[in-house]
């Protein structure tokens, strides 16, 4: 697969469709995430936590572009709050968010990410933050 493919496989088949039993697919073992996840199985628990907050999750790819080893893509996601978020309890608010992130592929694998998202414009839109 080539980066392009496999971020966009990510993104459909794991996040997307849930299934998690698919990041080794994508994931190399030494993949290193933008909060610092360790691996496929450190980035489950970061989606199992995203999940568990905004059980609608789904993300849209809005732009995606890929030179040579990396992929930039911008995303967007519509999601109501129905399990608690850190330490903000369910609240039912839907939600909008827009990420950036760019990915680094090698041997096949993704092994690096970064991401931008605006957290306090989500904790603002669930009510945990007020400006």
């Amino acid at each position: 697969m080539t980066p392009a493919e496999l971020v966009e496989g990510l993104y459909e088949d794991c996040l997307n469709k849930r299934q998690l039993d698919r990041l080794d697919d994508y994931l190399a073992p030494g993949f290193v995430g933008a909060n610092g996840e360790n691996g496929p199985e450190g980035f489950r628990r970061t989606i199992e936590r995203m999940v568990t907050a905004f059980p609608d999750l789904q993300f849209e790819i809005e732009d995606l572009f890929a030179a040579e080893d990396k992929v930039c893509l911008r995303w967007r996601f519509r999601a109501a709050q129905l399990g608690p978020l850190a330490s903000v309890a369910p609240t039912g608010k839907m939600v909008v968010q827009e990420g950036i992130a760019i990915y680094h592929a090698s041997d096949g694998k993704l092994t690096r990410a970064w991401l931008q998202v605006d957290r306090l414009g989500v904790l603002q839109q669930i009510g945990a933050v007020t400006l």
